[in-house]
């Protein structure tokens, strides 16, 4: 590393400089993938774009890599790197709805439980990711699957315009009408086009859902994951769900002998009329007998 990266990086930018000296380093380095264990010279909480044109300049300067973490989520760990600069977009993370156009603004480092919050204020939302801890960067620029995807497409089909920060430190705005192939390259094409600074998204008429999480015994999986198939492939755009495999989780509603143990799982919601929804999800509850499961309404 340079002698000089760190000091320049303190004088030029305005958002906190967190180095190996300092007492918070090993929390600031980490992801949320524990395998990816690396060791950035150099943490940058960016306060605003001006932090991240310095950010991306003192990389180009000094010939270091730079990796860009938003929610934290990549589980490839591109969030961090060893011996370069992360530029962190923890403190970066506003979100703004303007209710009369349906668009939201939002900052780089918002997460889909924040921006969900500020756009349900409005009875809106748009397609996010499956956890609301995730960061919004990751999923829209690599597609984004969400709850909302059968109706209104993918996060990166919802996606109206982005501020980006290229590689030679300028910022550009890239929409279906300025820096058109910028902006169809960001739209599934990961983080490897420029820093998105900012994301602003279509909203659509979404407020009250009727959500559903049901586990299964392992033993059931092939009847679950059957009937799932069948009935997915006909149900009607307003109802969305998802099948995995996952350790059943400590939540009240699931029996604490089984805590730990492998399940097959169903989540999802239904958006269409509210009186409804307890019929579309019970024949989820009838396909097998059912571990546990919370179905209810909520925002």
């Amino acid at each position: 590393m340079p002698d000089s990266l760190i000091p320049q990086l303190m004088t030029r930018l305005q958002g906190r400089v967190i180095t190996p000296v300092d007492r918070d380093y090993q929390i600031a380095r980490l992801v949320y993938n524990n395998l990816v264990d690396k060791r950035p010279a150099a943490t940058v909480r960016v306060s605003g774009v001006d932090d991240v044109v310095g950010a991306v300049r003192i990389a180009q300067e000094f010939g270091v890599d730079l990796a860009i973490r938003g929610g934290g989520h990549s589980a490839s760990g591109f969030g961090t790197c060893d011996g370069g600069i992360v530029i962190d977009f923890a403190d970066y993370d506003r979100v703004r709805v303007n209710p009369v156009t349906a668009r939201a603004r939002a900052e780089g480092g918002a997460r889909w439980a924040g921006f969900n919050h500020a756009t349900h204020a409005f009875g809106m939302a748009t397609t996010g990711g499956l956890d609301g801890a995730e960061g919004i960067a990751g999923p829209t620029l690599s597609g984004g699957i969400g709850y909302l995807a059968r109706k209104y497409g993918l996060s990166c089909d919802n996606l109206l315009s982005a501020e980006v920060v290229i590689a030679d430190g300028t910022v550009h705005t890239a929409s279906a009408i300025e820096n058109e192939d910028l902006f169809w390259a960001l739209r599934g094409g990961g983080g490897n086009f420029g820093v998105v600074t900012s994301f602003e998204y279509r909203l659509h008429p979404v407020d009250m859902v009727h959500a559903g999480v049901i586990f299964y015994s392992i033993d059931d999986s092939r009847t679950v994951a059957e009937f799932y198939r069948e009935h997915l492939a006909s149900a009607p755009k307003e109802f969305s769900a998802f099948l995995g495999f996952h350790l059943c989780p400590a939540a009240s509603y699931l029996p604490s002998e089984r805590h730990g143990e492998p399940m097959c799982v169903v989540a999802g919601i239904w958006i269409g009329d509210p009186a409804e929804g307890e019929a579309r999800w019970q024949p989820y509850l009838d396909v097998a007998p059912v571990v546990g499961a919370m179905v209810q309404r909520m925002p």
